[in-house]
């Protein structure tokens, strides 16, 4: 039972999908460029299992200083809380970004690959009154008309405990 417990998280946490698949994908990932000034989102997160556990809507605005950003996040939940957040951004070249938030243990690093910017890091995530260390894998795949899909995967020793989806909009297009 051991070996068939092992095998199987070696096959799920080894499976991810492969960023170079994007590279030829338009229109282009500008990191920077689409989280210049508000957009807008709605989201939800799913557990294991694939049951939404949790809706949301948030407000964005990312703020510039060369490159060196700021991306502020308000969230409203269905269930009438709410939260703020702040991401500050760097880019360090076209095709690389580094993240920090209070919550993230260590740098977000992220990739372009023609339309998709892929972040990892790990993060406390709190739940039930206790935090738990998890790992993101983070990926945002820009659309046309100002559309950008978030697909996250949050996941504790390999495997994917949960994800979420996020839809943004850019405002004032």
């Amino acid at each position: 039972m051991h070996k068939f417990l092992m095998l199987i998280t070696m096959f799920v946490g080894g499976c991810s999908m492969s960023p170079e698949k994007y590279e030829s994908f338009e229109p282009r990932m500008d990191f920077k460029e689409y989280f210049t000034g508000p957009v807008q989102a709605w989201g939800v997160v799913q557990d294991w299992k694939g049951d939404i556990v949790q809706r949301f809507d948030i407000d964005m605005e990312g703020v510039w200083q060369g490159n060196e950003g700021e991306l502020r996040e308000v969230f409203r939940f269905y269930d009438g809380t709410t939260m703020n957040r702040k991401w500050y951004v760097t880019k360090v070249n076209d095709n690389y970004y580094e993240g920090k938030a209070d919550d993230v243990l260590n740098t977000a690093t992220g990739h372009i690959h023609g339309n998709a910017i892929r972040f990892k890091y790990q993060m406390e995530l709190p739940m039930d009154g206790k935090k738990y260390k998890v790992s993101l894998d983070d990926w945002m795949f820009r659309m046309n008309d100002g559309v950008l899909i978030n697909r996250n995967y949050i996941k504790k020793f390999g495997i994917k405990v949960a994800e979420f989806t996020i839809f943004m909009k850019k405002v004032n297009l």
